[in-house]
């Protein structure tokens, strides 16, 4: 798994979301690029905006009992997975703002580096190491990225 806290491996990630224009098309899947990109975000918001409501303890146990070795696990996600509905989009979004925002946390997360992430909360999962952040980012993210083929 490449490490999104390298600079090498987020200006790789920055000129693949660079290479989106608002009409790339799916290879598969429902989204639209900007819906895709709004999406991709929301792993991001969850960790620095505070802006979506936490799981109840019942859910966040079922989230991590049999949905958190899925996400921060090696094995990449299938085509056409299932997602939570915080993650859903519906809509036509703002192409440009959702591709700068995507852009600035990736490099958020590199200038933070490693041992912010290390033992840091997750809203779904509890605590996570920052290897498994680097899987939560980096298998996401290049999974939507894949999807739009860059």
């Amino acid at each position: 798994m490449k490490n999104v806290f390298d600079h090498v491996v987020v200006a790789e990630l920055a000129a693949r979301v660079n290479a989106l224009t608002p009409t790339t098309a799916p290879q598969w899947g429902k989204m639209s690029v900007d819906q895709m990109l709004a999406h991709v975000n929301v792993a991001y918001e969850m960790v620095y905006d505070n802006t979506h409501p936490k799981p109840s303890w019942l859910m966040r146990f079922a989230l991590k009992t049999f949905v958190k070795g899925k996400v921060v696990g090696p094995t990449p996600y299938p085509k056409n997975s299932p997602t939570a509905p915080v993650f859903r989009m519906t809509g036509a979004k703002e192409f440009a703002r959702e591709q700068q925002r995507l852009l600035a946390f990736i490099e958020r997360v590199q200038g933070d580096g490693a041992r912010t992430f290390e033992g840091r909360e997750s809203p779904s999962f509890g605590p996570l190491t920052a290897a498994e952040w680097n899987v939560l980012f980096y298998k996401h993210l290049d999974h939507h990225l894949t999807q739009f083929g860059v």
